[in-house]
């Protein structure tokens, strides 16, 4: 695999949508689906209209958050037609994806089932270790050296290798950590994968 032609693309929120399979997640553990109550909010929890969870109710929660769970959250809009005319761009995906470890099969058979054009998934966890400067994806980017990284949290961008082009998700707006001076170590933002796809390709159509 040439670094040259590789895009590492996150997962929850610019390939698949997390918030939307949330609200599954939640019938799942308590038997009712939460209602939408702000469909602008960042994080899923402030999105449907959802208690906030702690002891002995959040470990059951979480314990609904497995492989089948990993295995069926649906795709982000457009992101599958942005994947494939990357693809067809000449360009190879990869997804880097801060889930643990144990679940990244899981993902890649979700990718796969939903037609992605993406063969390789690397779960970095939500940890990081060694250089990564608060970000988990750093030290597995370093290895990877993409050609560009995407994702919609601005804090995984921090401490990542020089050389490969940074490029923001801007999604929903209310609540969202997408914000600040670090937004200055940003090469591009985009509202969606299909908007830095459009506009990538364009560029490089361009050059």
């Amino acid at each position: 695999m040439s670094s040259h032609r590789v895009l590492a693309l996150d997962a929850d929120g610019v390939l698949l949508d997390y918030n939307l399979a949330y609200a599954g997640a939640w019938q799942r553990a308590f038997g009712c689906r939460p209602a939408l109550r702000n469909p602008h909010a960042y994080w899923a929890a402030d999105r449907w209209d959802v208690e906030r969870l702690s002891g002995e109710a959040l470990r059951q929660f979480r314990a609904g958050l497995d492989a089948q769970f990993w295995s069926a959250l649906p795709a982000v809009p457009g992101a599958l037609t942005a994947c494939q005319q990357l693809v067809a761009g000449g360009f190879e995906l990869v997804c880097l994806t801060a889930l643990q470890p144990q679940f990244a099969q899981a993902r890649l058979g979700n990718l796969r089932a939903l037609g992605f054009p993406i063969e390789r998934v690397t779960a970095t966890g939500s940890g990081g270790s060694g250089a990564s400067a608060g970000s988990p994806k750093a030290t597995a980017l370093a290895q990877l050296q993409p050609l560009a990284f995407v994702d919609d949290y601005l804090p995984n961008f921090a401490g990542l290798p020089d050389g490969i082009h940074r490029a923001l998700v801007l999604r929903e707006p209310e609540g969202s950590p997408n914000c600040g001076p670090a937004l200055q170590q940003l090469h591009s933002t985009h509202a969606s994968l299909a908007a830095f796809a459009h506009w990538w390709l364009a560029e490089r159509q361009e050059n």
